[in-house]
């Protein structure tokens, strides 16, 4: 199957917002070794495809709350089904299309973002100022604007090389080897921490599932994906990564206000806990000392003596002989 219409529509997306930017002032001229136009346009590709997503980013919220809602009746049906797999699922999809909940749709806007990240690589991949190339108009480019875009940099790094480019590729792009590694080893480090960022943020918000299918997901997310970046940040061109960037940028600050507007439930299994801790008398979390250990109790002051009143002065002394019990006869 072609993906020429997906390479179409990233290249329209970035050429309109290119011709904006141009529209309002802002020149294809180097300033501060950055052509700001062209970054300016990789980051306004990442606000139009999440505004298209967003619909579908709604979605994705309304199903993890569904999801952490089920969470008892999960729990429930592990331990009636344990040992029985086969049936723990069928149950377990039985109950996820009744109460229409899908497992799925907390990934569905990553999969859905993966073409473009791919059209994305694949445009500034074929950038190339080599007058000898060819087909510089495909995909809707005029000749300018592929050679603008070949000339592109972000603090000197061309945004079409890559952290492991080729000593001729390099001198393709008349670019500093070093200043390409500094930058583009500098900006996968930040790309992997605001990924791993983005997966805490939520976790944190909502917990960690009872299921152990979607606890393996949630670590997966949370460290698979982040260190598997390391390895693949090296082909990367700059301005896929600046792209990546800019969209965990934008999802941590969508996730905050859609965590602050709608709050995760709290669900069944919290409370008990909470009211367990109560019964024992457990210590609220302020009154624990450093690294979280609790402080000991301190003992309560021990009651006053009772104080006894002395003889008043010219009083008769009692008669120690009176009140006494008296003997019990054999």
């Amino acid at each position: 199957m072609s993906l020429d219409w997906i390479y179409y529509a990233i290249s329209w997306i970035l050429l309109a917002w290119h011709s904006a930017w141009e529209a309002i002032g802002i020149p294809d001229a180097t300033v501060v070794g950055t052509n700001w136009a062209w970054i300016l346009a990789i980051v306004f590709l990442v606000v139009t495809v999440r505004v298209i997503l967003f619909p579908i980013f709604v979605k994705q919220i309304k199903s993890q709350r569904a999801m952490q809602a089920l969470q008892p009746q999960v729990k429930a049906l592990q331990e009636k089904h344990k040992g029985d797999r086969e049936t723990l699922q069928k149950e377990m999809m039985e109950l996820y299309r009744k109460e229409k909940a899908n497992p799925l749709m907390g990934c569905l806007p990553m999969f859905l973002q993966i073409p473009v990240f791919l059209g994305l690589f694949h445009v500034l991949r074929r950038l190339n100022p080599d007058p000898a190339k060819n087909n510089k108009d495909i995909y809707g480019w005029t000749v300018d604007q592929f050679n603008s875009a070949s000339d592109a940099t972000l603090f000197t790094a061309p945004i079409a090389s890559k952290f492991g480019s080729t000593a001729a590729e390099l001198a393709q792009l008349g670019a500093n080897g070093t200043v390409v590694k500094i930058m583009a080893g500098v900006l996968v480090l930040v790309m992997m921490g605001t990924t791993y960022l983005t997966s805490r943020q939520m976790i944190l918000k909502t917990g960690w599932a009872e299921d152990p299918q979607q606890r393996m997901i949630q670590r997966l997310m949370l460290y698979g994906i982040p260190l598997s970046l390391l390895i693949s940040g090296a082909i990367f061109p700059i301005g896929v990564i600046i792209y990546w960037v800019t969209n965990n940028l934008f999802t941590l600050g969508q996730q905050q206000w859609v965590l602050r507007k709608f709050p995760p439930p709290v669900t069944a299994t919290s409370k008990p806990a909470t009211s367990a801790a109560a019964r024992n008398g457990a210590q609220p979390a302020k009154n624990r000392g450093l690294f979280g250990r609790s402080k000991p109790a301190e003992a309560p002051p021990a009651p006053a003596a009772p104080k006894v009143a002395g003889p008043k002065p010219g009083a008769k002394p009692a008669n120690p002989k009176k009140g006494r019990p008296a003997k019990r006869q054999g």
